[in-house]
Parts: C-alpha cells; structure tokens; sequence
C-alpha cells in the first residue's frame, strides 16, 4: 500500500514522503496514529497545502523533545524492587517501571519512550537504558537498582 507520511517515521522516512508499506502496517499502525494517510491524488494536494504548517509542528516537536533530551541527560533514577541475598530481583525493572520513575522527577515520557537494549533489569546495580522522546532525541540515563529484603 501506498502511503504519504504525515510525521517522521524511524527507519521509514521523513514527513511528506510516499512510501510503500505492508497493508497490515498502514491500517493497523501507520494511519490510526495519524502518521500516515493513504497515498490518493487528493490526499497528496491536499498534504501539499497543509506541508508548512505540518513542518512547523513537527520542528516544535523536535525543538520540545531536545529541551527534554538536555534536561534529561546525565540523570540517575532510583528503582526499589525485592531482591534476594544474592542481588537477583524477584521480577524484573521493565521499561513501564523506568517511565514511571521518570515520570515521578516530572520528566513526561511513555514506556515505548525508554529502550530497554538487554531487556528487563533482572539484578541490583547501575544499569543504562535509553529514552528517545523523538526519533532524532535519544538520550542515556543510569538507572540505580536497590535491592529491598524483606
């Protein structure tokens, strides 16, 4: 399916592009978030008229995301979780958790927001997620696990 994006998609393209994805991508995620619209003759005018002020959106967006980027970078969030003697966690610190935290210090990010590279946090210590607010804002923060014995 033919689709023209309305936003910067990550590792499909920038906004105004026309792309061809799968049809289960465009009806099932692509166009309910709005990110893309169906690649019509009329759909293609119509994103031509609108092109300035969907740029200007999406430059206060980025302009947003990198304000958080930088008030963000070089943080440490505190995470307590129940740990054996040994410092494994029974459970585990998952991205929603690390949202949570963040959120808390009044830093407003999603859980789809923090990746996670080596997946949950399953032992005490200090440990490095990501946190992309935007495609183009990635940011590092240390995440300090304690352990809690009850």
């Amino acid at each position: 399916m033919q689709v023209i994006l309305m936003e910067k998609v990550g590792n499909l393209g920038n906004l105004g592009d026309v792309v061809k994805v799968k049809d289960g991508y465009a009806r099932n995620f692509l166009i309910p978030t709005r990110a893309a619209r169906r690649a019509t003759a009329s759909a293609i005018k119509e994103f031509e008229g609108k092109r300035v002020e969907l740029e200007k959106v999406a430059a206060d967006r980025l302009t947003a995301a990198q304000a958080l980027g930088e008030k963000m970078s070089g943080r440490t969030v505190h995470i307590t979780q129940k740990a054996g003697v040994d410092g494994r966690l029974f459970g585990s610190v998952t991205n929603a958790d690390v949202a949570d935290a963040l959120n808390r210090i009044d830093f407003k990010v999603t859980k789809a927001q923090v990746r996670m590279p080596t997946g949950p946090l399953k032992t005490v210590g200090e440990h490095t997620v990501t946190v992309a607010p935007h495609a183009d804002v990635v940011v590092d923060v240390k995440v300090v696990v304690l352990g809690e014995t009850s």
